[in-house]
């Protein structure tokens, strides 16, 4: 027998190396026994009239597209599962107990909000709130806050600074704990910027909370994560499961409703298995300064942008780096009191989409790191193939739209067992929202945080069928952009509009016109050679063409206003605010009214 005392442990004592092998073996096998039999039962569709040149570019298509999908469901059964046991955290995050221990705070914290080129009156009404929650906690005194600004608008610069001058004239006593600074270039992006502090202030705090302009986090929750990291000094990142705000728009609404269900059991189920080698998001995670700053720095890409030069996606190469160091990425699989706000729009939403995709395709230049663990390979790996498998799909659905002029017998196609996978995968695709309604039906009580039965069905849905429509409207705007990258195009870093806006017509056609013109020349194409083949694929393809009136409906002020009042796909936070939440509202009402007195 093993002596317990010679087994391999993790870098926080916490958990068996060999326990956590175990773990990613049955993953693995379990996904691949799933993707295996995906793709024999494809060939076995493919192949019954003999295997064209459409039928084999459908076949390597689907190799690269499923994958994505086979894992998820995975995660989603594991992560369901692990959710109806009360000793779920025991066994996936250790650590978390000692979050829960009322030990005193020792260590010195900073938080930070990155900024570039936001409304300041937004993001200062955030950290003033966390600064606020913090401070009723009577733990205040370990606590610096920092506004990093990357911001080259002039305007909003000196927006900035004016209100940065306004916070530290009313803080008194506390002005010291509070600090600005702007770079005059935006050199390294993001990361650049927390490097930047790293070097001027790193050596005054033992930890970093990072936090994005749209990022709220209540007093009690970030001392539970400082008391985690002070328990276990060998923990380099703690990330919190990061959940939407409430909010005034409907496609946020609509959008947060479902992330929130599929991010749960998602995330449970993979830090089962990913253990010390977690996830890092770029914000509201804890973060120890020491090892960062001495083993995170990015490497220059060779090559040109925009798969060269300086990395967009910085947090799950931060995340790798960090664990290459010695030192466990983990994250806290609960909602916890940490927030964020989602983008407004679908053209706000495929903006943010495709910044992530140029940065995750980057890392296809980072895979022969030195050093790194198997496990942190095969999350770069799992990054990309996360935008990898956008454009198969596409590719997928155009080609099945052209396969009734392969020149097969369509007599001898199998279309029973063909609309058997394309049910089978659509369970796939939507499995882990899936898993989060189920967890939220089976646990008693919980329906009614959400609304109700009535309301949580009714809500579960419309959010699938949105995320249907999201789906075909975002994939092709991805697929064309990865086209453009091996042809130079590039995004452009820069702030976001994250409040809630009505979008015109013209706007929404000038954005979506190509998912329009795509949509409809596959229903006109399939409408002629396979009207029943038009029929099943209605959920992956009607929202091409209606894309333009789909962007402007869930952008609609009236629309948003409707399922406020209705409760439709309301979120806990909206039935019940939290104190956060409250503190939040009064802090901008105050800052409005303070505003209205400075322009009368």
């Amino acid at each position: 027998m093993t002596d317990p005392a010679k087994e391999p442990l993790t870098p926080t004592g916490l958990q068996s190396a060999d326990e956590l092998r175990h773990r990613r073996s049955i993953a693995l096998f379990a996904s691949g026994a799933v993707y295996l039999g995906l793709l024999l039962w494809l060939a076995q569709i493919l192949g019954a009239g003999g295997w064209s040149v459409i039928d084999a570019l459908i076949f390597a298509c689907f190799t690269i597209a499923a994958p994505w999908s086979v894992l998820g469901v995975w995660n989603a059964l594991l992560g369901l599962y692990l959710l109806r046991r009360s000793d779920a955290m025991e066994a996936v995050a250790p650590f978390a107990a000692a979050g829960d221990l009322q030990t005193s705070i020792t260590a010195s914290t900073a938080i930070l909000m990155t900024i570039r080129n936001e409304d300041p009156a937004r993001a200062f009404a955030r950290l003033k709130t966390v600064k606020a929650s913090i401070d009723a906690t009577g733990e205040g005194a370990h606590f610096s806050f920092y506004v990093l600004s990357d911001t080259n608008e002039a305007d909003v610069g000196a927006q900035e600074e004016a209100a940065f001058a306004a916070w530290r004239a009313r803080e008194g006593a506390d002005a010291t704990r509070l600090f600005y600074r702007r770079r005059t270039s935006n050199e390294g992006f993001k990361a650049g910027n927390l490097r930047d502090f790293c070097n001027r202030w790193g050596q005054n705090h033992e930890f970093m909370i990072p936090l994005d302009a749209d990022s709220l986090m209540s007093g009690d929750t970030i001392l539970r994560m400082v008391r985690i990291g002070q328990a276990h000094p060998q923990l380099g990142i703690l990330q919190s499961l990061v959940v939407g705000a409430p909010a005034s728009s409907a496609f946020a609404r609509l959008f947060q409703f479902g992330m929130r269900h599929g991010m749960r059991p998602y995330t449970m189920g993979s830090a089962w298995w990913a253990g010390d080698c977690g996830p890092f998001w770029g914000h509201n995670a804890l973060v120890r300064i020491a090892p960062f700053a001495h083993e995170c720095h990015l490497p220059d890409l060779p090559g040109k942008p925009p798969l060269g030069g300086q990395i967009l996606s910085h947090d799950q190469v931060e995340a790798v780096l960090m664990r290459r160091a010695g030192f466990e990425v983990r994250v806290l699989p609960q909602e916890c009191g940490s927030y964020e706000d989602n983008p407004p729009t679908l053209l706000e939403f495929t903006r943010r989409d495709l910044r992530w995709c140029q940065g995750n395709m980057q890392y296809l230049k980072l895979l022969d790191l030195k050093g790194i663990k198997p496990m942190s390979r095969f999350q770069l790996i799992w990054a990309i193939m996360m935008f990898m498998g956008v454009p198969a799909w596409t590719a997928i659905i155009l080609l099945g739209a052209l396969k009734p002029f392969d020149g097969e017998d369509m007599a001898q196609f199998p279309a029973g067992s063909a609309i058997g996978l394309y049910l089978v995968f659509m369970l796939m695709y939507l499995a882990p929202k899936l898993a989060g309604f189920i967890d939220i039906a089976l646990t008693q009580g919980e329906m009614k945080r959400y609304g109700g039965i009535l309301r949580f069905s009714a809500g579960c849905v419309v959010e699938l069928v949105f995320s249907l429509l999201l789906g075909a409207a975002t994939t092709l705007r991805t697929s064309l952009f990865m086209i453009g990258l091996l042809f130079g195009r590039s995004v452009i870093w820069n702030g976001q509009d994250r409040d809630a806006h009505a979008l015109s017509y013209a706007t929404a056609f000038a954005g979506l016109w190509p998912q329009t013109l795509f949509g409809a020349a596959l229903f006109i194409v399939t409408g002629l050679t396979a009207p029943n083949l038009l029929l099943w694929s209605l959920p992956l393809t009607l929202g091409y063409v209606i894309a333009a009136p789909f962007a402007v409906l869930t952008a609609s002020p009236a629309l948003g206003r409707m399922l406020t009042t209705w409760r439709l796909c309301a979120l806990p936070e909206e039935i019940a605010p939290p104190d956060i939440l409250k503190a939040l509202d009064e802090t901008i009402a105050q800052s409005a009214t303070t505003t209205a007195r400075t322009h009368a």
